[in-house]
This record gives C-alpha cells, structure tokens and sequence, in this order.
C-alpha cells in the first residue's frame, strides 16, 4: 500500500543533542580511510582556520539517520522498514562539524512518490548547534520495495 502523501512536509520534534567528540571524529576518519589531518590533529585544524578537529563530511549521517528513525517509526506513516533499503544521501554544509559541537536534528518529510510498486522516501535533516546555527542538510531517500506477489 502506498505511503500516505499527506505527510509529506510533517516535520517530528528535535533530537536530544549529541556531542560530538574528538575521538569519534578520530575512529570515523580511521573506518573510512582518510588520513586528512584535520581530523586528528587539532593544531592541523586550526592551520586551516578550525577552532578544534572537523569531521569528514559523512560524519554526521550516524545522527541524522538516527533522527530519521522517528519518521520511520511512525506508526501512523505505516512503513514496512523491513522492506527498505537506504537509496542516496546527500549533505548540504554551512560549516564543517567540529569536535565540541552539540547537534540536533529536526528530521522532515521532504516528498513521498511511487515508482513501480516502490515507495520513494526523502527525509530531510536539518542539524543545529547549540546556538541554534545551522550546520548542515541531510536528505536521505529510502525505498520501500514493493511486495513482491506471487
């Protein structure tokens, strides 16, 4: 059954802050193989005009998909999460993540479609420092494949 286009532009309530630390920075970098000093080496960060280590750029698709469990969650979007599968992600920075940042998320339905039986799900991801500043957009799309019949 296809989602509901009704919610499309539901936004859910902000993520409790998550702090984000230098040696979560340290070990993402590590996992994902780049070396860019910046990373790792606050003085290397600071060379480049950084108060404290950045992130690299997909640091931050661990907090906004777990924001995003709150649309996927929703009882009354009625999504089969066994059937989805994670189909592109973007980010869009203002300024890069920073050891020390405290970030949240308010996760919003941003288009619901159909393509052949599969529902098509962007969510998209508006993170915030404590000050209320923004850093990045995330949009994640997600495909609910269709059941299959027979």
């Amino acid at each position: 059954m296809a989602l509901d286009q009704s919610f499309v532009g539901r936004s859910y309530p902000p993520t409790d802050p998550y702090e984000v630390g230098r040696e979560k920075i340290r070990e993402f970098a590590e996992a994902v193989g780049d070396p860019n000093p910046a990373y790792t080496d606050p003085e290397a960060a600071k060379a480049l005009g950084h108060p404290d280590v950045i992130a690299p750029p997909t640091f931050v698709f661990a907090i906004t998909f777990k924001a995003a469990g709150q649309v996927i969650q929703d009882p009354q979007l009625g999504l089969d999460y066994s059937r989805v599968v994670h189909g592109d992600q973007k980010f869009a920075y203002t300024r890069p993540v920073r050891a020390g940042d405290r970030l949240t998320v308010t996760s919003t339905i941003e288009s619901i479609r159909s393509m052949a039986g599969n529902d098509i799900l962007d969510i998209r991801g508006e993170v915030h420092d404590e000050a209320g500043e923004h850093v990045v957009t995330s949009v994640t799309k997600l495909v609910a494949r269709a059941v299959e019949e027979g």
